[in-house]
């Protein structure tokens, strides 16, 4: 049994909605009952969540452009409310904390890594 069509499937095409992220069918992973299942399944959200980070570093560089001065780009205050909302989506998605915080947290850093990194190369 599959768990759901892909998204673009039922909303309409990716083409009419770029936006949208496509995530391919795959068993739901109560059903699995082989290896097989359960890497298909994996892979069709690893190829998701690669587009969706994509989409993420396509923010951090309007972020970078958008920005009057380089001491804009790390901010704590934000970065803790990041993680705030992103452990209320986990805890409302039974989501594990402890995957969720230390994966958006590394995330954060890398892409303010990134920023810092389109921030100097545009300016100069």
């Amino acid at each position: 049994m599959f768990w759901s069509a892909p998204l673009s499937d039922r909303i309409g095409s990716a083409e009419h909605h770029p936006q949208i992220v496509a995530v391919d069918a795959r068993v739901d992973p109560a059903a699995c009952e082989t290896m097989v299942e359960v890497r298909q399944g994996v892979d069709a959200l690893d190829r998701a969540l690669v587009a969706l980070l994509a989409e993420r570093q396509r923010y951090m560089d309007a972020a970078a452009r958008i920005k009057p001065d380089r001491d804009a780009v790390h901010d704590a205050a934000r970065i803790e409310d990041v993680v705030s909302k992103v452990l209320a989506a986990a805890d409302a998605r039974h989501l594990s904390r402890d995957i969720a915080e230390p994966v958006w947290r590394l995330l954060i850093d890398r892409c303010i890594a990134h920023e810092f990194s389109t921030y100097d190369r545009t300016r100069r």
